[in-house]
């Protein structure tokens, strides 16, 4: 016998979305791809009948009007971490930005209350349940607790884990054909190859893995193509794990915690990606408040996490989301990560950058860049590494750090950090020398 059908009401219409916008609403929409483009498209036509509502989100891939701050005090930006879309509003002064770490963010929009959360979404199926596809990431955590109202796309894959909403759920949803935003991928360099190899030798085989997304991340995945048995407990899902998925490398088998399966709290990539996603049973979506609390992460063994920083001083602290002393991005769950590691017997945690901007200014410094902000402590960093090797910081003694620092440096930089670190009483009688 079949299952029995639930009987769906129909889609609606955009518009219907403004039935539920009240004045001084907090709207929460999802990071990257759970943007629900044809929803913010009449936010933005009818901004005008809108009174003092706030759009709360992470990572906005597409510049739109009412980031740029057009419609003035009728709908605001909110951004949790800078993206292409709100990079420039931001330092025009037209949005603004919230200091958190991603695990905490649930905690943080709780305190609005949301009034509404707006997500592209994949289904109903059969059963009258639609999924959030490509994203769990804070709105997960809302459901069954704030009104959702979705946009439908064939672009969004079905997705499982505790990204699902039922129909009775949901104040109304619409169908649209919108793609996804398109992605620019850069190949992996020398450096970014040198990178990675020194991260791989560190990496034993059954480990737990987080990468994070980007052209020193894309060449550790390939270099660990040797590797048996990793497991993915991770921030975002890409294209780098899939492939090692397929490839039977990352199989799950010695995990703790959804043991056999792939986890992530958001994905991003190519329609490659997108549609090994769709109805994939082998992939978890979970709420960022489980994915990044350093506590699930410590319960995970032999857990390595792999995120780029843009400076590390010379005591070890790693400023990761300003660029020159510009704000850039924000913390994301770097520090979450790094400090989970630190808890996982056997746990590991890499800071990675190239030694030097493409200028030629180096990127390990006596001290950070004025204006930058540290994101990773000195108490939490562990492995920093450029293309030069790896410095083992985490129990280091201050002399010890600088000689691990100045001895991955890029070597035309070396003698200098030398002298400004005995300046500042960092090294030891002739430690440095």
């Amino acid at each position: 016998m079949s299952p029995a059908q639930v009987s769906l009401p129909a889609p609606g219409v955009p518009e219907d979305v403004l039935h539920h916008i009240g004045p001084h609403a907090e709207i929460v929409i999802p990071i990257g791809f759970g943007e629900p483009p044809t929803l913010l498209d009449t936010l933005e036509e009818h901004a005008g009948e809108l009174d003092g509502v706030r759009v709360h989100r992470m990572d906005p891939y597409t510049e739109r009007r009412y980031i740029r701050g057009e419609f003035g005090s009728h709908l605001r930006h909110v951004d949790y971490y800078l993206g292409p879309g709100s990079r420039q509003a931001f330092w025009e002064g037209q949005c603004d930005l919230v200091p958190n770490h991603f695990s905490e963010m649930p905690l943080l929009l709780r305190r609005l209350p949301p009034d509404l959360i707006i997500a592209s979404a994949a289904g109903p199926d059969e059963h009258g349940y639609f999924s959030l596809g490509t994203n769990a990431d804070y709105v997960a955590s809302f459901i069954g607790q704030v009104p959702f109202f979705l946009e439908v796309t064939n672009a969004q894959p079905f997705t499982y884990g505790q990204n699902q909403l039922h129909i009775s759920q949901v104040a109304g949803y619409i169908r649209s054909d919108r793609p996804f935003p398109q992605l620019t991928r850069r190949e992996p360099t020398a450096q970014d190859k040198a990178i990675a190899e020194h991260v791989a030798e560190l990496i034993p085989d059954g480990a737990c893995l987080q990468v994070g997304v980007g052209s020193i991340p894309d060449a550790l995945l390939t270099s660990l193509s040797g590797h048996r048995d990793l497991g993915v407990h991770t921030e975002c899902l890409s294209d780098g794990l899939m492939h090692l998925v397929e490839q039977g490398v990352v199989t799950g088998a010695r995990k703790r915690q959804h043991r056999n399966k792939h986890v992530s709290t958001f994905c991003v990539g190519s329609p490659e990606l997108m549609r090994w996603l769709d109805r994939n049973t082998a992939v978890e979506m979970m709420p960022v408040d489980w994915t990044n609390d350093p506590r699930t992460v410590g319960g995970e063994p032999n857990f390595m996490s792999i995120n780029a920083t843009t400076e590390v001083d010379l005591m070890g602290q790693a400023a990761s989301e300003t660029i020159a002393g510009r704000y850039w991005s924000s913390s994301g769950g770097q520090a979450d990560f790094a400090r989970g590691a630190m808890y996982s017997p056997g746990g590991k945690a890499f800071i990675v950058l190239h030694s030097t901007t493409h200028d030629g200014r180096g990127r390990i410094r006596s001290q950070l860049t004025p204006g930058s902000v540290v994101t990773t402590l000195k108490n939490t960093i562990d492995h920093v590494v450029t293309e030069y090797g790896v410095a083992e910081l985490r129990g280091a003694s201050l002399d010890e750090r600088a000689r691990r620092l100045i001895g991955i440096a890029h070597p035309d930089h070396r003698d200098e950090l030398r002298f400004h670190a005995r300046r500042a009483g960092l090294l030891l009688g002739s430690a440095g020398h």
